[in-house]
């Protein structure tokens, strides 16, 4: 199950993170080096959530990031599953 929010479509994005070594500038020092440098992955917060859509009378369960979840208590469920089933995604 790949990790992607069904609602937003947010996935992982990748960068870097480096390794530094040296003193600031700001501290007297000669400055930071950057000594090491690996890729990276930043996971969108994703939660596995079970939603009552009071319009069906059932239960949803959803892998949706929290800004979705926002989004829902915006918009209500019933708008949100509608939107989803006319997309093919539930």
């Amino acid at each position: 199950m790949p990790r992607t929010c069904i609602l937003t479509g947010k996935t992982p994005s990748f960068g870097r993170s480096y390794t530094l070594r040296g003193i600031a500038k700001k501290k007297k020092g000669i400055g930071l080096k950057i000594t090491g440098c690996t890729n990276r992955r930043f996971n969108p917060n994703l939660q596995e959530k079970r939603i009552w859509n009071p319009d069906e009378k059932r239960f949803y369960t959803l892998r949706l990031s929290t800004s979705a979840l926002r989004t829902i208590d915006k918009k209500g469920i019933g708008a949100v599953v509608r939107d989803l089933k006319k997309q093919g995604k539930i």
